[in-house]
């Protein structure tokens, strides 16, 4: 699946560098002035503060991943890439059903569209979300992935900031004419908690053409410092509709894998 994805990702024709109407200076305290204290803690806290604008990254996982309550975990594995040079997001999961069958699931978004195609040993297809709710669901899981992870990548004008209170703030991104937005907690520390939004749509697993527009958080279960920069060790995707809670994916991160500012088809560890 590492060998697919990176493959199928540098034939994307996403750029492979910055131009020079990119701006990619250092973060500056000044940077951080307009935005609510909340805010402020949290870009403190993940380190931005002296380090270039990142554009890019790369991210390996491993975990588990249920489809409802009913079912149990199944192991899985995941790469992902995402850059902001033409907003894009590659998102590869693979899954082993009884345990030997696989499954590969393409969660994307560029070039303003989101779609979700799922494929049995990546042969048949099973599943081929498009259109306007994976459109809205794409976009704000880019925006859940910069705060989780590459939040330099969240200071530029296509994003906006909101006061909330002392330990949570709003957060939105407008991209091809779209809008989402989410709302961010933190602890003490800044460090963040929980991602909360409405802007992404539930497929009911009884009937998978039923999509309706449900809250979606990803609460995080700690962090760690991989060099000078602060990554999750664990965390969730949790849906809640009406009938209930559904945490239906844990993963832990793989620090090793984790690379800023490359290239989509730039060589990558293979630990994960």
């Amino acid at each position: 699946m590492h060998k697919k994805f990176m493959r199928e990702l540098a034939a994307l024709g996403l750029p492979v560098s910055p131009g020079p109407e990119v701006n990619l200076a250092p973060v500056t305290e000044a940077d951080l002035d307009p935005l609510p204290d909340a805010a402020r803690s949290y870009l403190r806290f993940m380190n931005v503060v002296g380090r270039p604008r990142d554009w890019s990254f790369r991210l390996g996982f491993r975990g588990r991943f249920r489809r409802s309550q009913r079912e149990p975990w199944m192991r899985c594995e995941a790469w992902q890439y995402n850059t902001r040079l033409a907003l894009a997001r590659i998102f590869y999961l693979q899954i082993r059903f009884f345990g030997f069958i696989p499954v590969l699931g393409r969660d994307t978004y560029a070039d303003g569209r989101g779609r979700m195609l799922i494929r049995v040993l990546d042969l048949f297809t099973v599943g081929d979300g498009k259109g306007e709710p994976y459109d809205i669901g794409e976009l704000v899981t880019y925006l859940n992935d910069g705060i989780m992870i590459a939040p330099a990548m969240q200071l530029v004008p296509e994003v906006r900031w909101a006061k909330v209170d002392a330990r949570s703030f709003d957060v939105a991104i407008t991209d091809h004419g779209r809008t989402v937005q989410a709302r961010v907690f933190v602890d003490e520390r800044g460090a963040p908690v929980n991602f909360e939004t409405t802007d992404r749509f539930y497929s009911d697993p009884q009937d998978p053409t039923k999509v309706t527009r449900c809250r979606w958080t990803t609460p995080v279960a700690g962090w760690q410092a991989v060099g000078d920069r602060q990554l999750p060790t664990s965390g969730q995707a949790v849906w809640h509709p009406p009938e209930g809670e559904l945490a239906y994916a844990d993963f832990t991160f793989d620090p090793s894998s984790l690379a800023f500012n490359v290239s989509p088809g730039a060589p990558a560890a293979t630990s994960c």
